[in-house]
C-alpha cells in the first residue's frame, strides 16, 4: 500500500516524513563502497558494454593480487581520451595497458604496465598511496560510469542514459577539466547508474540523467582533490561511500552528516 501525506499534516511535518524517507534511501547506499586506499583503472580498446560478462587477464590478475593487501582495487575502464595499447587485453605475454591509479594523494599515471614490470609498478603504487613523490597540481575531476550491461543490463540501461547525459551536459558547459569515461563491474548493480568521482574518491549510486546538473554543480564547487575522512559527501541521498574510508566508517559519517 502506498504511502500517503494527509492533507491535514503542516508544512513541518511533511518536511519532516521527506527528510525521513530521503535518509532511509540513503542509508541503504551508504557504506556499500569497496573499502579501499586505492583505485587502478586499466585502460581498454573498447567500451566496457563490448566486455564479457566477466573480464580479466593475466596482467590484471597478477596486479590485482599484488595491491590487494596494500589497500588497492584493480578495474578496467574507458574513454576516448584515454592512452590505450593496442595489445591490452591480449592473451599472450605481451599484453600491456596504460593505467590510471587514484589514492588519498591524488592520481598516478602508469604509462606502460605488463607482466614483465607488475613488481615495479606495485612498488610505485606502494610509494604512491603512502606520500606522493610529486604534489598533484591538476584541476581535473575524472568522472566513471559503470555501463558493464554483460554483467548485469541495469548497469547497461541505466548506465548508458547516465554517462550520455554527463557527456552532453559537460559538453554543454565547456569543462574541459572534466573528463567522462566508463568502468566494468563496480558492484552493487542494484544501485544503477553507479558513478565514481575522483580524485574525490566519491562514490555514487542510483543516479540518472535527471540528477547531472546537481552532480556536476556539487563537484564543480569542490576542490578538485581527495575528499578526508570527515569532509561531507557530494551528494548524500546518492552517497555509496568513499576511498579511504571502511564500510563502517562511511556510515558513521552517513549518520554524522544526515542527523535531522
Amino acid at each position: 500500500m502506498p504511502f500517503l501525506l494527509s492533507r491535514s499534516m503542516g508544512t513541518n511535518t511533511v518536511k519532516s516524513v521527506a527528510r525521513s524517507l530521503s535518509t532511509a534511501a540513503g542509508n541503504e547506499l551508504a557504506g556499500t563502497a569497496p573499502p579501499h586506499r586505492f583505485y587502478i583503472l586499466l585502460h581498454t580498446s573498447n567500451p566496457p558494454a563490448e566486455y564479457a560478462p566477466r573480464i580479466s587477464s593475466k596482467v590484471q590478475r597478477a596486479l590485482q593480487l599484488n595491491v590487494l593487501k596494500l589497500g588497492g582495487l584493480v578495474n578496467f575502464s574507458w574513454s576516448a581520451d584515454q592512452p590505450v595499447f593496442s595489445s591490452a587485453g591480449c592473451v599472450q605475454e605481451t599484453e600491456t595497458y596504460a593505467a590510471t591509479a587514484f589514492s588519498l594523494f591524488g592520481r598516478l599515471d602508469i604509462p606502460s604496465l605488463s607482466l614483465q614490470n607488475v613488481d615495479q609498478v606495485v612498488e610505485k603504487l606502494r610509494r604512491h598511496a603512502e606520500a606522493p613523490s610529486v604534489a598533484q597540481t591538476s584541476n581535473d575531476v575524472h568522472l566513471y560510469v559503470c555501463t558493464h550491461g554483460a554483467r548485469d543490463c541495469r548497469c547497461g540501461d541505466r548506465g548508458q542514459l547516465l554517462v550520455t547525459a554527463l557527456r552532453e551536459e559537460v559538453a554543454r558547459r565547456n569543462l574541459k577539466q572534466v573528463r567522462v569515461g566508463e568502468v566494468g563491474h563496480v558492484g552493487g548493480h542494484k544501485y544503477a547508474a553507479n558513478l565514481l568521482v575522483y580524485p574525490h574518491g566519491e562514490w555514487l549510486g542510483n543516479l540518472g540523467p535527471d540528477s547531472v546538473p546537481s552532480i556536476l554543480d556539487a563537484i564543480l564547487r569542490r576542490p578538485s582533490l581527495p575528499f578526508s575522512a570527515s569532509e561531507p559527501p557530494l551528494s548524500l541521498p546518492h552517497w555509496r561511500g568513499r576511498m579511504g574510508l571502511n564500510k563502517d566508517e562511511q556510515v558513521h559519517l552517513y549518520k554524522s552528516i544526515a542527523r535531522p
